[in-house]
């Protein structure tokens, strides 16, 4: 214990000295005078690569171009989003529905591309919701969010969403362990050892359509999961988790769960398990769940709730989980681009431990065990070990490979980017970050073919790096040039919420496929008018549905009147625009909701229940023309039980027929 309380003095006092001395020793030739010159995108030219970025507690994905560093588009995801109308909308309302209701934020933070052998197809990205536990699957032909699965059995979806190399699975290993859904929960927190579980989720996708479903779960003792990697090449067929607090303790656990001098890396042979399932091993379990999706002929989201999985324990199974010591409190755990490296990344260690596949093949044949953990065999250190990185820094975290045998890590306490060889497990460069570096990505980097051109890390904290904005800064990414044999900074640009793990893909795996329009004659909203000819209102008791079209530069209708106070009314707006990148937006005055933002070819709706009775402008938001200001109308609200006839015009000018009240 002493020794553990001196080591916690120790990283506070280097974390201290790194964060207020400002700038790290060797930042004097951090960026040389040609670091403009290797981020400069001229105007009308594409960038080389799309940023995929995590937005942390923001619930959302961002987009950046590198090397420019530009912000593209913020992809709604978890959390409402009122400039699109996300989560607003009533076609997109169901995408945020959970087992507990209506769910409008979360904490998105990581972010994983499908694969096609190993490498990034350009098909779909796949980001988690930490807190209430779901995987999200984002489109890359239209940049949004298509299906959103909810993961039964699980507190906590920090493990994921992580990818095989054929997409087969997108697997999630629960955060903070609970007692299982069938289980009684009402039971005292310091059972901890005896009632709570951890689980990993192995979600099946859809070869062509991307369709998620819940394959099986396995469920384990109750540990964190922190981060995971599967197998590729000589170790496909396996997956790779990074787990804490094998103490198994459930408060303060700075210190309960760091009194080991080793927690693990959970190997699973999920092919091994896969076969099991197929056999009939498996046991179904009443669960409920969220499945939601989203239909781009409709243009409409729906949501069902599911009340089933199959499960299987891995204390019935010796073949399928094997446990390996990794230094206390591992993060990153990483594969390199062969499948035969795997790299742990204790938070508190000072050394890389390098882990060889074919030792742990050979291992678990020799049966080289130090005993069990809750029946899942632990394999010993020295035969699962490849080797150490000595002394490369103070506090890894998580490590990506280029096509030339290094791996490149980032040092939270000691604020740095190690460049080091696979083989020789040599230190060959080091560059500074500014400062305490959490995740870096690099350019195709978690494949088996990386490009060795960008990295970048994403910083914690940023200090004298940003103009001042309050008490909190901008979030921090630091661009590195990768492509020599030393590491050169050559950018700092901000991103949105807390960026975590991000990754980077060619451009032209996604911008030659991307979606420009849908096409007027595909929409089948059922709600749509596909022209003007085709407008209405109409009353259903004191529901009232608007089929309204929108193109530049008017609304139709565009004048409304017989709406009540009480009614429900439902603007289901049609974007008739069949041009490239001329969205149409749409705003009532006091509504309380959001505006809605659509897309050439879109139908999309917002409901609205007036209040008051008056008059209420209504208006297109996002600027389509030289006449957008005047695409504007105006409804007008009457009393409960008033008989004005309810009405929908565009161009009625001439005075209006007197009213019999």
């Amino acid at each position: 214990m002493k020794k553990f309380n001196l080591l916690l003095i120790t990283i506070s006092v280097l974390t201290t000295i790194g964060l207020f001395s400002c700038k790290p020793k060797n930042a004097g030739n951090a960026v040389s005078g040609d670091a403009a010159g290797k981020t400069y995108v001229a105007p009308g030219k594409y960038d080389e690569f799309y940023n995929f970025v995590s937005g942390g507690f923001s619930g959302q994905m961002s987009v950046y171009g590198l090397p420019s560093g530009r912000l593209f588009r913020v992809i709604p995801v978890f959390s409402v989003d009122p400039e699109k109308g996300y989560g607003y909308s009533e076609e997109t309302k169901p995408m945020l529905n959970t087992s507990h209701g209506f769910v409008p934020w979360d904490d998105l933070h990581h972010v994983q591309m499908s694969k096609t052998e190993g490498d990034y197809d350009g098909r779909w990205a796949f980001g988690n919701a930490n807190n209430t536990p779901r995987i999200a699957r984002i489109d890359l032909k239209t940049f949004r969010t298509d299906e959103i699965i909810e993961l039964p059995n699980s507190g906590g979806n920090h493990s994921s969403p992580f990818i095989t190399e054929n997409t087969e699975y997108v697997v999630a290993g629960t955060r903070f362990s609970v007692p299982t859904d069938d289980a009684n929960g009402d039971v005292p927190i310091n059972t901890y050892k005896q009632n709570f579980k951890g689980t990993l989720s192995f979600v099946s996708v859809g070869k062509e359509d991307g369709k998620m479903q819940i394959a099986f779960q396995i469920v384990c003792p109750g540990v964190d999961f922190d981060l995971s990697r599967a197998g590729k090449g000589k170790s496909h067929g396996w997956f790779f988790f990074s787990c804490y607090n094998s103490e198994q303790a459930n408060s303060l656990l700075e210190v309960n769960a760091s009194q080991r001098d080793k927690d693990y890396i959970l190997a699973v042979n999920w092919k091994k398990a896969e076969e099991y399932i197929k056999a009939g091993k498996g046991r179904k379990q009443s669960v409920k769940y969220a499945h939601n999706t989203y239909n781009d002929a409709t243009h409409t989201a729906t949501s069902e709730i599911l009340n089933e999985v199959t499960v299987i324990d891995s204390k019935d199974f010796n073949d399928i989980c094997y446990l390996i010591p990794c230094p206390k409190s591992p993060h990153g755990c990483d594969v390199d681009p062969t499948g035969e490296y795997i790299v742990g990344s204790g938070k508190l260690a000072a050394l890389i431990p390098v882990f060889s596949f074919d030792k742990i093949q050979s291992a678990i044949a020799s049966k080289s065990f130090d005993g069990d953990y809750e029946g899942i065999p632990v394999i010993k250190y020295e035969s699962a070990l490849y080797g150490e990185v000595k002394k490369p820094g103070l506090g890894p975290l998580h490590t990506e490979f280029d096509n030339e045998g290094n791996a490149y890590t980032s040092f939270f306490v000691s604020s740095e980017v190690v460049k080091w060889n696979i083989k020789d497990l040599k230190v060959v460069d080091r560059v500074p970050t500014y400062y305490s570096v959490g995740h870096l990505c690099v350019s195709h980097g978690d494949t088996k073919n990386p490009k060795k051109k960008y990295l970048v890390a994403y910083n914690k904290i940023t200090k004298d790096r940003y103009l001042p904005t309050g008490p909190e800064l901008a979030q921090s990414a630091q661009l590195f040039d990768i492509s020599g044999d030393k590491m050169q900074m050559i950018l700092d640009f901000p991103t949105i919420g807390e960026p975590h793990y991000a990754q980077i893909i060619s451009a032209d795996l996604v911008k030659n496929v991307s979606t420009k329009i849908y096409k007027i004659e595909e929409n089948n909203h059922p709600y749509v008018a596909k022209g003007e000819k085709e407008t209405k209102v109409a009353r259903e008791g004191n529901k009232v549905h608007v089929y309204m079209t929108a193109i530049r530069s008017h609304l139709t209708p565009d004048n409304i009147e017989g709406i009540k106070v009480g009614d429900e009314v439902y603007f289901h707006v049609t974007n008739l625009e069949q041009d490239w990148d001329v969205p149409h937006g749409f705003a009532i005055k006091g509504a309380s909701n959001a505006e809605l933002l659509i897309m050439p070819g879109e139908t999309s709706t917002l409901k609205w229940n007036p209040t008051k009775v008056g008059i209420f402008p209504m208006y297109c938001t996002d600027f389509c023309s030289a006449l957008h200001q005047e695409m504007q109308g105006y409804i007008r609200v009457s009393p409960a039980g008033s008989n004005v006839p309810l009405t929908g015009t565009t161009g009625a000018t001439a005075p209006a027929a007197p009213e019999s009240k």
